[in-house]
């Protein structure tokens, strides 16, 4: 069965609910390990999260901006990509962040 209009809608503001969501996922897996644009895509993908470049690119210079992240460029063959790193404030805030989803995931799942 395909979704209706309004299911398409409700998906729709329902991303809002997963704004927050996916930027501690971005900068939990900067903390893990250097990340890129089209990597990160892919892997919010496999999550199932949805997100096209002229998205995430965006949240990426905004965590950097913040000082959530670093960037520096790497040359692949060819081309210069642009790739995240979890500066200490990331990391600081990231572990801060665990907390509050723990607590939440605990009112969320673990009382019903």
């Amino acid at each position: 069965m395909s979704p209706t209009k309004l299911d398409l809608l409700h998906l729709v503001d329902d991303q809002d609910l997963y704004s927050g969501l996916i930027r501690l996922h971005v900068l939990h897996h900067a903390v893990e390990e250097p990340i890129f644009g089209l990597g990160m895509i892919e892997e919010l993908r496999r999550h199932g999260y949805r997100i096209s470049p002229g998205t995430l690119y965006p949240l990426l210079h905004s965590l950097e901006k913040k000082g959530y992240l670093r960037s520096t460029e790497q040359r692949k063959g060819k081309s210069l990509r642009k790739v995240y790193r979890a500066t200490p404030l990331g990391r600081k805030a990231l572990k801060s962040a665990k907390n509050k989803v723990r607590e939440l995931f605990h009112e969320l799942v673990e009382r019903n």
